[in-house]
């Protein structure tokens, strides 16, 4: 058996761990002794704390240097802005500020409409036989539209016009009765007068007879008594003659109104049944017909409808946000897609209708051809007049009186920075700045909804 310093054949299952090689390292050998695995052995049972604890040391020290390193690049990395994103020059609309005047207006869509549009309605009940004219004719006030017929309004007709003869006949027989009854009182009056007369004569001569002592004065009482009661008959003839007027009077008059009801009735149906012939009204252009042959129609059902299309005025639809700063008398320029024709604002509606104004619109140019009622248009109202004030392009967001941000460009036009901007009034095409951007700042006003989390772009 071979002593601890014999020479050893390392075979496989009896190779030195790798721990070996480093305590070979740190064990010192005598001068003549080498090392082999029999001696690792030997070692590895010496205990050697002070190597354990260097070694954990090294390793705490390791580790708090490598989660030193990582929280210092992680707070850098946080603090550290994103990249900016490239932004086509050429796909964003980029304007000037710039300081001057600034026109106000307001804009919105709207249509050509006949100042004067009658709607013609059925006056009565009716079965329509025939349309006679089709929309586009241009019509006379008495042009025939619509033919209809009614049977029974025809014969209504009938018996109101006999009613008529009927009424007129009676007031005639009325009139004949009253006045011979005028004529019999008058008679009767005539005959009381002139007995009044003679016996007044009577009493007036006997009367100087008497003071003579000619004729006795009992005689003369007796004429003066009879003159007086034919006075008072002829009186109450007077008064019955009056009131004899007066009746016929009433009685006429209860007889005419019956008679001016008769013919009132007449007229009426004789009304009726013309308007089974439907006239235009007006002069002017047919531009609907709403009924159709054999069609029956109720009274006030509209039939058609007739324009002047050679007076037309414009309605605009006003954005409720911004028709507060409308006022009649206003400027206004209505584009026709034909050309540019000049107004003034005559109505402002006072109710909102789907979130707009309407806004009637007086035409004082000359309209161009082809031109008609219905034609979509488009209005520009002018407000007033800004002198020296900040502005520039509107943007596509951003309402009056308030803050935006707008990318402003910086380095000579590569890059471009988020500012708020306060804007105050605005125009149809343009805003005024009161704060954050100076004239010739250039910003873009197209949508960067896209880069909302960016405050910084770069231009290519």
């Amino acid at each position: 058996m071979a002593g601890p310093g014999a020479r050893r054949r390392n075979r496989p299952w009896q190779r030195p761990r790798a721990g070996c090689h480093a305590l070979r390292d740190a064990v010192r050998l005598r001068p003549g002794e080498r090392w082999h695995a029999s001696c690792c052995a030997d070692v590895m049972d010496i205990p050697r704390p002070e190597l354990k604890r260097q070694r954990r040391r090294r390793q705490l020290a390791i580790a708090a240097g490598v989660l030193l390193v990582a929280g210092a690049l992680g707070l850098w990395l946080a603090r550290l802005e994103p990249a900016a994103p490239s932004v086509a020059r050429a796909s964003v609309w980029i304007d000037t500020v710039r300081e001057g005047e600034l026109l106000r207006q307001v804009r919105g869509p709207g249509t050509l409409v006949p100042r004067e549009i009658r709607w013609v309605a059925a006056q009565t009940a009716g079965h329509v036989e025939r349309v006679v004219v089709r929309p586009g004719a241009v019509v006379e006030p008495d042009t025939v539209l619509v033919e209809m017929s009614n049977p029974d309004l025809a014969q209504q007709a009938e018996e109101a016009r006999f009613a008529l003869e009927a009424a007129k006949a009676d007031f005639t027989e009325t009139e004949l009765r009253l006045r011979g009854k005028q004529l019999d009182q008058r008679a009767a009056l005539a005959t009381a007068r002139a007995q009044y007369e003679g016996a007044r004569l009577q009493a007036e001569a006997e009367g100087a007879l008497a003071e003579k002592g000619i004729v006795p004065q009992i005689q003369f009482r007796r004429s003066a008594l009879l003159a007086e009661q034919r006075k008072i008959r002829m009186d109450i003839e007077q008064e019955r003659l009056e009131q004899t007027t007066a009746s016929m009077t009433a009685q006429l008059a209860a007889e005419q109104a019956r008679l001016d009801q008769a013919r009132n009735l007449d007229e009426r149906r004789r009304q009726q049944v013309e308007s089974l012939h439907v006239r235009a009204g007006i002069a002017g252009v047919l531009q609907q017909v709403t009924v159709e042959a054999g069609q029956s129609v109720a009274p006030g059902t509209s039939i058609a409808r007739v324009a002047r299309p050679d007076e037309l005025q414009a309605e605009l639809r006003i954005p409720e946000t911004q028709a507060r700063d409308v006022q009649i008398g206003q400027r206004v320029a209505i584009d026709t897609r034909n050309g540019i024709v000049a107004g003034c604002v005559t109505r402002i509606d006072p109710a909102v209708r789907e979130g707009s104004v309407q806004v009637d619109v007086e035409l004082t140019g000359e309209l161009p051809r082809g031109a008609r009622p219905d034609l979509s248009v488009d209005g520009t109202i002018e407000l007033e007049v800004l002198p020296h004030v900040v502005y520039t392009g509107r943007p596509v967001y951003g309402q009056p009186d308030s803050t935006i941000g707008l990318f402003k460009l910086v380095e000579d036009g590569r890059y471009a920075v988020r500012v708020p901007v306060q804007i105050g009034r605005t125009s149809v095409n343009a805003i005024e700045v009161k704060q954050g951007l100076a004239p010739g700042d250039e910003v873009i006003l197209s949508d960067t909804s896209a880069w909302d989390d960016y405050d910084r772009l770069r231009l290519e």
